[in-house]
């Protein structure tokens, strides 16, 4: 079959159309639990609405089942399925396609592409920048796609795709009771297990809880968005808190489907009850919510970070993602990920964990290559590095999971355990068991729980943390592991910045809670905001604003535009651009400007860190300030 060649944001994509694969959508009213006698094997139940299924061909072609499958009453849509050039992973397009226009065209311009394609609008995102999806009297989204790109009044056309997503457990499962979770505090042994441990090769939880006094807020909501929760778990059930199923858009979460189990022991890890038996998470006061049904669309990604922010979520933990180079997250993804972290949490910041993959790869899984993300990889009980997890310099923190003695987790109960073992040793390593609830768990799959865990033990003890401060405390209080030689300017492409440190990270939680930082306040040394000519953007949420009625004093001062800074940030509350001015300020020693514009009757405040002569100091200068957990990029103030 010939190639087609599609435009994304992120460059050309090329594909090939399956021979075998096709997406169906079955009509809601027609459903059954027996497959139809036309579908040879069903590969995965729903991927934006379709079944993934593989068609028996025999002597015809893929065009000619598809086209014979479709006139069944059951199926509302039949799609084809592709393959990205280089990846055996299959692409089904969801029929929606996002279609960005040229600078200037109007409503009225852009009504015309919608009508010459027999298209929907299903949202207006901007004044160029629409959601389209494709009707009966549509072509497919593909070829849609193609011609829409040869308007002259499409800057592009892109549509939107699901596939399957990477769970990032280990191949054999790791799971046990307080005595037996050496990754809350490692005394050296495992009570009934031959294993040899390194005594402090853990994440100091135990130490986190004595600093804080408690086992967490039951304030706080770590939201998990997986496959496969066992909400009836005795570890987890009376926990849960607005579940949410993506697949069935409802609240109901789909259970006892032997394919998925993961979400169960990431869950645990995390959030599991103190109830006097079983096993108890990092943080077993805090409230779980549940949301199943990971997906690769844009759509989908957008609607489940927007869920969890919508839904009162702290802390978005992810265990999932891909590393497969086809699939690379394009801009719509980045944003609905960076909304979250700035949106949420009335502001302040959902702060969002992604596992960085066992693949055993050079680089990370391409979501926690996210800059906003907490991206999480996994050590070992001898404090050694884990083997299978991903390397990069995205890498934020590793975490104790398997590699030589494994972790305790909770077990769903459809949870048949590794085919290729027999009995208990398609739990537990060693064949014994410590339950029929529990099992052995690991990879950066365990290790990313663990550590969204300790996040919300961090904002217990300081609910006021916005999801930059924990990430930048997080970094701060990790405990360098492994070689010295591996750190480069205090990171390791294998542990980022070390092992995650629950017990120093609470106290810095603590501390900045005493003297007021975390919390709305005022600048305690003068600002000198710097007022130039009107440019243009859009405002980000500005932070907590400081409390009314305060004064300071404002030194307004026009400098020329001239050299490279770090800018860092765009705000419509000049009260959180005064408090944020005074705190880089602090942090970095250099000069701190404030550009001033005016749009639709909005100010926007843009906050630039730096001045240098030339873009490689800025750049050097950006890259201290990433390391120090605030992120930005090179400004030429020639362009403000």
């Amino acid at each position: 079959m010939g190639k087609i060649c599609i435009q994304s944001d992120k460059g050309e994509l090329r594909l090939r159309k399956s021979k075998r694969l096709v997406g169906l959508r079955m009509n809601p009213s027609s459903r059954s639990l027996v497959a139809p006698d036309y579908v040879q094997q069903e590969i995965h139940p729903n991927m934006s609405g379709f079944q993934l299924v593989e068609l028996e061909t025999g002597e015809g072609t893929i065009e000619d089942k598809l086209d014979q499958v479709r006139q069944n009453e059951e199926v509302e849509v039949g799609t084809h399925v592709y393959f990205p050039e280089g990846s055996e992973r299959p692409l089904i397009p969801t029929g929606e396609l996002f279609l960005t226009f040229e600078p200037g065209v109007s409503e009225e311009e852009q009504q015309i592409v919608i009508d010459e394609f027999q298209l929907e609008l299903v949202e207006r995102r901007s004044e160029d920048q629409i959601v389209v999806k494709v009707t009966a009297r549509s072509k497919n989204p593909i070829r849609v796609a193609q011609l829409a790109q040869e308007s002259c009044l499409v800057k592009l056309a892109q549509p939107d795709f699901d596939t399957l997503l990477d769970d990032y457990d280990f191949n054999l499962p790791a799971d046990q009771l307080l005595a037996h979770q050496w990754y809350l505090q490692n005394n050296g042994f495992v009570p009934d297990a031959q294993a040899r441990l390194a005594r402090g090769a853990d994440a100091k939880v135990v130490a986190a809880w004595k600093r804080l006094g408690s086992l967490g807020a039951n304030t706080v909501t770590v939201a998990l968005i997986d496959n496969g929760f066992d909400l009836s778990h005795p570890d987890l059930q009376g926990k849960v808190f607005r579940p949410f199923d993506l697949w069935s858009n409802s609240p109901s979460l789909n259970q006892g489907d032997p394919r998925y189990t993961h979400g169960t022991p990431c869950a645990s890890i995390a959030i599991a009850s103190s109830n006097g038996k079983g096993m108890v998470g990092v943080a077993p006061n805090a409230r779980f919510m549940p949301v199943s049904g990971t997906s690769f669309s844009s759509r989908v990604t957008e609607q489940m970070f927007a869920y969890c922010v919508a839904n009162g979520a702290d802390i978005i933990s992810c265990s999932w993602g891909t590393t497969d180079p086809s699939y690379r997250l394009d801009s719509i993804k980045e944003q609905a990920i960076a909304r979250a972290v700035r949106e949420g949490r009335g502001g302040k910041g959902c702060v969002v964990l992604y596992a960085v993959g066992n693949d055993s790869k050079n680089y990370v899984n391409f979501y926690a290559a996210h800059p906003d993300v907490i991206a999480v990889g996994a050590s070992t009980s001898e404090d050694r590095f884990a083997s299978y997890s991903n390397q990069g310099m995205e890498v934020t923190i590793c975490a104790p999971s398997n590699g030589e003695w494994p972790l305790l987790a909770a077990r769903a109960a459809w949870d048949g355990g590794n085919p290729n073992e027999q009995g208990e040793y398609r739990y537990w390593v060693d064949g014994r068991s410590r339950g029929a609830n529990y099992k052995h768990f690991g990879g950066t799959s365990g290790a990313t729980p663990l550590v969204a865990g300790i996040c919300a033990l961090m904002l217990s003890a300081n609910p006021n943390l916005s999801a930059r401060e924990v990430k930048e405390i997080l970094i701060q209080t990790a405990d360098k592991i492994g070689s010295p030689s591996e750190y480069i300017a205090g990171h390791s492409r294998k542990y980022g910045y070390g092992r995650v440190n629950a017990e120093r990270a609470v106290a810095e939680a603590l501390r900045r809670k005493s003297t007021g930082a975390g919390l709305p306040s005022t600048p305690s040394t003068p600002t000198s905001p710097v007022s130039t000519p009107a440019g243009s953007g859009n405002a980000g949420a500005g932070g907590t604003a400081s409390p009314s009625g305060n004064l300071f004093e404002v030194n307004l001062q026009q400098v020329p535009k001239t050299g490279w800074g770090v800018q860092v940030g765009a705000f419509s509350s000049y009260d959180s651009v005064l408090s944020l001015v005074n705190q880089y300020k602090s942090k970095f020693g250099q000069p701190v400007f404030v550009h001033v514009s005016t749009a639709n009757g909005k100010s926007l405040y843009k906050i630039i860190v730096g001045s240098f002569p030339t873009t490689q100091q800025a750049a050097a200068f950006q890259a201290q300030m990433q390391r120090n957990g605030v992120s930005g990029f090179v400004k030429n103030f020639a362009d403000l």
